[in-house]
């Protein structure tokens, strides 16, 4: 039996994807999941969320992979053998940590390599593509696991595409903003491209007993983060944006027509409108835990102990919703 994965990801930087994998991997195992939240941004600030300065050095270090994602496939990279069981950062007893490593993003070559080889029955190849996949599968295992959330940087590159490949949902992260729906535009296309096309590749592996992704990459919908709120409504500059939002996402990630009067109010694709905490982001930060865990020794106080129990709602808000459409339930 294998764990689902719920990948972010949008063809934007900035829209807040490394915020919601961080905070519902804890909001999840608050909750009572057991969650293996894997980075596999080269970026790593996933894992610089997760990890203090002193653990973020002993981790990740450029001498020794051993204890990042880097590591877990170092050994099939350098054609030395297979992938390997991933070390797993215990965050707490329903948390694991994958971390992260600058060094994947030289996997990025090897990874367009293999691509059409796969369409050549190449064995290596298929064991190359899925070794995402396969690495976060053992760990959620070994952790007996009831879910993976994958952190993606914000490109439509080899990595991003074995990664979304690997997983079984996507959630769309977006600001208000043109840049945030010009990258919405591109993922929906370059999504169901790469699921067609693995659709392909999967009749042609020859290693019958190889652990492989089915790709279905099914669309949970999207979040629109960090707009400014002003009297409970985002604030003018913004409103043009938001307005087309469902559009945008219906017509590129679904490849349907919008229903005539849609807004992101009534858009049931829709999952949440998350203001912008930036008063707690910072103590977040500092403290290394999610802004609704934050206490008054953390210098959450008055309005900001106020904006704790509101994160708090908002995060346990989205996700209820992403467990109902997983069928996490």
């Amino acid at each position: 039996m294998t764990i689902p994965v719920i990948a972010f990801f949008n063809n934007k930087g900035g829209v807040g994807k490394t915020t919601m994998v961080y905070h519902l991997a804890w909001m999840f195992a608050d909750q009572n999941l057991k969650v293996i939240a894997a980075d596999l941004d080269p970026q790593s600030n996933l894992t610089a969320a997760f990890l203090d300065e002193d653990r973020l050095e002993e981790v990740v270090s450029p001498e020794n992979h051993s204890k990042t994602i880097y590591g877990a496939l170092q050994p099939l990279k350098d054609g030395e053998g297979d992938v390997v069981a991933p070390f797993v950062e215990r965050i707490n007893e329903n948390l694991g940590l994958i971390p992260g490593d600058m060094a994947l993003s030289t996997f990025e070559d090897q990874l367009s390599e293999v691509w059409p080889k796969c369409m050549d029955k190449d064995p290596r190849a298929f064991r190359v593509t899925s070794a995402f996949y396969r690495i976060v599968q053992k760990a959620a295992d070994d952790a007996k696991a009831n879910v993976i959330l994958i952190d993606l940087g914000p490109n439509l590159g080899a990595i991003n595409r074995a990664a979304l490949i690997a997983s079984d949902y996507i959630v769309v992260p977006l600001g208000p903003d043109l840049f945030s729906i010009q990258g919405l535009r591109n993922l929906g296309p370059a999504v169901r491209r790469w699921r067609d096309e693995w659709q392909e590749r999967l009749q042609r592996n020859p290693v019958k007993d190889l652990l492989l992704p089915s790709g279905s990459i099914e669309a949970v919908g999207y979040i629109v983060l960090r707009h400014s709120i002003r009297l409970d409504r985002p604030v003018k500059a913004f409103d043009r944006w938001i307005a087309k939002i469902p559009e945008a996402y219906a017509t590129a990630v679904l490849e349907k027509k919008m229903q005539p009067g849609l807004t992101i109010d009534t858009d049931s694709n829709c999952i949440a409108k998350l203001r912008d905490y930036r008063s707690l982001m910072p103590l977040a930060q500092e403290a290394h835990k999610p802004m609704f865990h934050l206490k008054a020794a953390d210098g959450a106080l008055g309005a900001h102990a106020n904006a704790v129990n509101n994160v708090y709602d908002e995060f346990r808000s989205v996700a209820q919703k992403i467990r109902k459409v997983t069928n996490l339930d």
